[in-house]
């Protein structure tokens, strides 16, 4: 019994870190569903939500202008509210940027979207380190969320417990309105057939320029959040791309509650094989993925293609 108690720190380090996969795939999933294009950018934009809003938690006065000193002043945690809540709206703005840029290279070649959106990437990237170095970051959090607590003799972060309870409000936000809005049944409309929502008078510029908003900023939350458990760099990015493309795989591509699934089995799976042999944690997830694809092909919850009958 004893050693199965002694892993309940990594089930809820597993638990917080799979719900933030899902937070990540989330935005990238909507992208990928109504605009069917493979964002390689969503990573970079993870990143830049996260220095955005160490900007605004741990602010430099200079930036801010005769304000600055005020700002600073201010308590951490009303700044890191401030942050949490801005820093995901500049993002929003920065994706209808990407995609107005994006409109382009539509009923092109895919490679010419990817192409972009790998471009944008790097821009993205390169302006991070022009404007915040290549230093690694720290972004501070309220004394209430922070340190550790005691139980059964076992320590326990609370920013772990506030991770996991933050993104599982977000996710079930983000089915609210897909499920209960006008606005998101016009999204999952998209998602399953654009032409049709063009018959029916959609504008569906606008649609794709706000669901391409919509997961941009999903994705700096999730990078707000990830970046006291991993840490803030410029190429952060990369580390979140990646998982987040392996668990739409996993998940069954469109799948909503396939993302959330295979982000809570990966978050789960890493933890942990860390817990064991901490050099294999990141390669457990490709492992998982060959496993279950090797069995069903469509992912998790994927939907019967008509090929399969």
């Amino acid at each position: 019994m004893e050693p199965l108690f002694n892993l309940l720190p990594h089930l809820v380090n597993g638990l917080a870190l799979g719900v933030l996969f899902a937070l990540i795939t989330l935005g990238f999933m909507l992208i990928v569903g109504v605009m069917e294009l493979i964002n390689l950018a969503h990573g970079s934009l993870f990143a830049l939500g996260a220095y955005i809003a160490m900007s605004l938690i741990n602010p430099d006065p200079s930036w801010f202008g005769p304000a600055g000193e005020w700002y600073a002043a201010l308590p951490l945690a009303l700044r890191y509210v401030v942050g949490i809540s801005i820093a995901p709206l500049i993002v929003f703005a920065v994706g209808m940027g990407l995609e107005i840029c994006m409109r382009r290279t539509y009923g092109k070649k895919a490679e010419y979207g990817l192409l972009l959106t790998y471009g944008a990437a790097l821009v993205i990237e390169e302006s991070i380190r022009l404007t915040w170095g290549s230093a690694e970051q720290i972004l501070q959090t309220p004394d209430a969320i922070s340190g550790a607590f005691l139980a059964g003799g076992m320590i326990y972060s609370n920013y772990r417990f506030f991770a996991a309870f933050f993104g599982i409000a977000i996710i079930v936000m983000v089915w609210l309105f897909l499920e209960k809005t006008p606005y998101g049944s016009i999204i999952k409309a998209g998602a399953h057939d654009s032409e049709m929502v063009r018959a029916l008078g959609i504008n569906l510029p606008k649609l794709r320029l706000f669901v391409f908003g919509f997961g941009a900023s999903l994705s700096a939350i999730a990078g707000i959040v990830l970046t006291p458990i991993w840490g803030l760099r410029p190429h952060v990015g990369v580390d979140a791309v990646i998982p987040a493309f392996l668990i739409i795989v996993l998940g069954g591509i469109g799948s909503f509650w396939g993302a959330v699934a295979a982000g809570v089995l990966v978050g789960l799976t890493v933890g942990f094989t860390g817990a064991y042999a901490s050099e294999w944690s990141m390669l457990s997830m490709y492992l998982l993925l060959i496993a279950v694809i090797t069995f069903r092909t469509r992912g998790l919850f994927g939907k019967k293609s008509a090929l399969e009958n």
